[in-house]
């Protein structure tokens, strides 16, 4: 019921909308009593005593409300289709800001396979709820309740014969609707799982055929396929045993009622009018009744849908995403100060972790895979927050500042290239959204990136591609690095930002570079020591820990772990190839 109010409180947003379809339904109900009552007159006014003058205006009637009624119906399936398309939209974009919103943690978690079945099939069947449903269940119990009266009206004891079988065809359905419930809910978990693979294999298309696991691909597929048909066959075998008894119950009824008409018509104490009146009533009685099983289905699949929705819709927002302070400007100085982090109870990523960054200061960090260099980043960027110790920047805690002001503030380029499947042009704005094509061209310059985006069809206007596949690995990273130069930062975050590019073009990257940090902090991660040799300070970070700092040659003249990195890079470079 709580779901069912939630649903209905979206639906308020347009209330006009739904009070005529309301009234629609209302009139629609009471028009049914036109043709059990036109039946009656036709054989108990018009042949019993032979009146053949009334028979074409009381057709003519009978048709024109039939008229009518089609009309309104209608009106009233326009009105609802367009209502439904609404609350889709106001819902699906309601779940897609919610998932802006939410921390990066949450993402982790969740595969993106699960998130696309909850946007684009739940939130769909959580408002089939609203107009299959409660519009449905409105009218239906609208026509119950005038058909009832209608029929106890004329005879209230053939009206309490008629509805005999109700109680036994309530009670089977509410105990149904129980059971089904938790079959519903696993069917969808496994539609989820099903997107889910299907998602992952389309975006690993390449590694499949790379390492020829197309069958092993299929076989995983097939298997989640069939747990989906498994799962909802569930559900189809109790409907095939349920709806039927429901059905042999209802139509028995029709048995009860005509046998006691009859039996009261015997007696005199009704009309055979009446009798044939019941038996034409009785569809439209029974007619609600017999949607029971598709009503059922449409509240119990919503549901389930509408509480895997509201649950994303009811996951706390990540903290401080709008609120905290906005300073005026930030100068970059930037402090760690005895900061831990773990993405696990089993061991910390980051322990004790104390540097400083001045303004204008470039600061690297290296070591192993696993030493913690990104976790660095996520932490300044607040995509992660510390479990212990503090993060200043300016002397404020980073933890009161505001996250959507900081990330305004910062420049990332990641190890991995990401661009959206539009122009060059709005993937590149995304920086700067007012930035001319001037400004674009100048960051693309100072990337090395212009002249393959000019040797493009379109230029500016050509489409990268899902993930940008219409570029090569070196080319979306000069893209990235362009879009970071165009942001123009305070704080410049470079995690293997250089990652892709070969030798000659990470010399030209690195001059831009240079420029750009010039009057700015920096942080940058990179395996290449050759990149980081002109860093003003070196941070060699092993477990988390940061066991050695200073500038490269200091590092060197320690004889440390850096010294013996760089002994082995310098030792490969200098190796003649095979």
């Amino acid at each position: 019921m709580t779901t069912l109010l939630r649903i209905l409180r979206h639906t308020f947003r347009f209330p006009l909308q739904s009070v005529l379809s309301l009234l629609m339904a209302i009139a629609c109900t009471v028009l049914v009593l036109v043709l059990p009552g036109i039946t009656m007159r036709f054989i108990d006014v018009i042949i019993a005593k032979n009146r053949p003058d009334l028979i074409v205006p009381t057709a003519a009637i009978g048709i024109a409300a039939i008229l009518v009624r089609q009309g309104l119906f209608t009106l009233r399936t326009y009105f609802n289709n367009s209502l439904e398309l609404k609350l889709t939209h106001l819902i699906r974009v309601e779940l897609y800001d919610k998932l802006q919103r939410l921390p990066v943690k949450w993402f982790d978690s969740t595969s993106s396979g699960e998130i696309m079945s909850r946007v684009a099939d739940d939130v769909p069947t959580t408002n089939r709820i609203i107009i299959e449903g409660v519009d449905q269940a409105i009218a239906a119990l609208l026509q119950f309740i005038i058909v009832v009266g209608y029929m106890f009206y004329h005879s209230w004891q053939l009206t309490l014969v008629t509805l005999i079988p109700l109680p036994f065809i309530a009670l089977l359905t509410a105990w149904w609707s129980r059971r089904s419930e938790p079959m519903w809910n696993a069917s969808s978990e496994a539609s989820s799982a099903l997107n889910a693979i299907l998602h992952d294999n389309l975006s690993g298309i390449r590694q499949i055929k790379a390492y020829t696991v197309e069958p092993q691909a299929l076989e995983a597929f097939d298997k989640a396929s069939r747990k989906v048909g498994e799962k909802h066959m569930t559900v189809m075998r109790g409907q095939s045993l349920i709806w039927p008894g429901v059905s042999f119950i209802a139509e028995s009824g029709i048995i009860l009622m005509v046998a006691f008409g009859a039996w009261f018509t015997l007696q005199g104490k009704i009309q055979p009018g009446v009798v044939v009146s019941f038996l034409v009533a009785w569809g439209f009685l029974f007619d609600p009744i017999s949607r029971i099983n598709t009503l059922a289905q449409t509240f119990t699949r919503g549901a389930v849908s509408a509480r895997r929705v509201f649950t994303i819709i009811d996951t706390p927002d990540e903290i401080n995403l709008t609120e905290g302070e906005r300073p005026a400007q930030m100068h970059g100085h930037v402090r760690f100060e005895n900061v831990s982090f773990a993405y696990s109870e089993e061991a910390p990523t980051i322990s004790g972790l104390t540097l400083e960054a001045l303004p204008g200061q470039t600061i690297a960090l290296v070591g192993a895979t696993g030493a913690g260099k990104s976790t660095v980043l996520n932490l300044l960027t607040r995509f992660y927050e510390p479990t212990g110790g503090q993060i200043l920047i300016d002397g404020a805690p980073l933890a009161g500042l505001s996250k959507e002001w900081l990330r305004d503030q910062l420049g990332y380029v990641t190890q991995e290239s990401f661009l959206f499947n539009t122009t060059l042009r709005e993937n590149l704005q995304l920086a700067k959204q007012d930035a001319s094509d001037e400004e674009i061209w100048a960051a693309l310059e100072a990337a090395n990136a212009a002249n393959f985006v000019r040797a493009s069809a379109d230029g500016l206007a050509t489409i990268a591609g899902e993930r940008g596949s219409r570029f090569s690995g070196g080319e979306k990273q000069r893209l990235s690095i362009a879009r970071a130069l165009l942001k123009n930062p305070p704080l410049l975050l470079l995690d293997e930002a250089t990652s892709a590019l070969d030798n000659h073009t990470e010399r030209l990257v690195q001059q831009a570079l240079e420029n750009l940090r010039s009057d700015r902090t920096c942080f940058v991660i990179a395996h290449r020591l050759s990149t980081v040799q002109k860093a003003d300070r070196i941070c060699v970070l092993d477990h988390g820990k940061l066991i050695e700092q200073g500038s490269h040659a200091e590092l060197l003249a320690i004889g440390g772990i850096y010294a013996k990195l760089c002994a082995a890079t310098f030792a490969n470079q200098s190796r003649p190839s095979a």
